[in-house]
C-alpha cells in the first residue's frame, strides 16, 4: 500500500528529551537555578530550543538575553549530543522490516543539519536512511510542505504512496498538505497545545511496531 515510510526526528524516532534536558539544565546552573526534573521539559521537546528555554527558564524571543542563551543552548546540546538518547522501542525492529522489504525509509526534521547527521550517526542510522532532510535543508520548516516534497523527490516516491508519522500537530499538517498519509504517535511529545485526537492524523498509535501493520509488513 505504502512505498515508503517518512519519520520526524524528536520525539517520534528517538527520544531525545534527555539530552535536550541535560542542555537546558546546564544552562539554569550557568544562573545558579535548580535543575527542572526532565519529564517536566519533555512535553516540549518538539518545540525546539523556543519551547525548551520557554519552558525552563521562561524566556522569549523579545528577552535581551534570548539570542545569547538561544547559542548557548545548543552549544551545550552540540558537545553531548547522544548521551542518554536512544530510539524508541520497537523503531529498530521496524526499520529491520522495511529493509527486508525493500521499503525505504527516511527522517524529515525540524532540528538542524549540524545536529541531525551527528545525531543519526551516533545512532548508527545515517547511512540506513534513504533521505534525512533537516531544519535548514528546505526554504521552510514544517509545518510548510517544502521539506515533505524535498524528501519525496530525494527518494523518488509520489508523496501519496508515503506515510509520515510524528509526535507534534505540525507533523500531521505538513505531511496532509502534500497528500501523505499520516501517523501521530502517542509515545511522543505531543507538546502543550490540542490533544492528540484532534490532529488529523488519519492513524494514532501506542506503539511503534504498530506501524509495521499499516504499511502491510507485520
Amino acid at each position: 500500500m505504502f512505498e515508503a515510510v517518512l519519520f520526524d526526528l524528536d520525539g517520534t524516532f528517538a527520544d531525545t528529551a534527555p539530552d535536550l534536558a541535560a542542555a537546558l539544565n546546564r544552562l539554569r546552573s550557568d544562573l545558579d537555578l535548580a535543575p527542572v526534573p526532565p519529564r517536566l521539559l519533555r512535553p516540549y521537546t518538539s518545540q525546539g530550543v523556543r519551547g525548551m528555554l520557554k519552558a525552563g527558564l521562561d524566556m522569549l524571543p523579545a528577552d535581551a538575553r534570548y539570542a545569547e542563551f538561544y547559542d548557548r543552548f545548543l552549544r551545550y546540546y552540540s558537545q553531548d549530543i547522544c548521551v542518554e538518547t536512544t530510539v524508541f522501542p520497537g523503531i529498530d525492529e521496524l526499520l529491520g522490516g522495511f529493509e527486508h522489504c525493500g521499503s525505504p525509509w527516511g527522517i524529515i526534521t525540524n532540528k538542524a543539519q549540524r545536529f541531525t547527521l551527528p545525531l543519526l550517526n551516533q545512532l548508527g542510522y545515517a547511512k540506513r536512511a534513504a533521505c534525512v532532510v533537516s531544519g535548514d535543508s528546505a526554504p521552510r520548516a514544517k509545518p510548510a510542505p517544502q521539506p515533505m516534497h524535498l524528501a519525496c523527490k530525494l527518494i523518488a516516491r509520489d508523496p501519496a504512496r508515503c506515510l509520515y508519522v510524528g509526535d507534534d500537530l505540525r507533523d500531521i499538517q505538513a505531511g496532509r498538505a502534500v497528500g501523505m498519509v499520516t501517523v501521530a504517535v502517542r509515545y511522543g511529545y505531543l507538546g502543550d497545545g490540542d490533544p492528540i485526537e484532534a490532529w488529523g492524523a488519519d492513524h494514532i498509535v501506542d506503539h511503534a511496531q504498530e506501524i509495521a501493520g499499516l504499511v502491510g509488513i507485520d
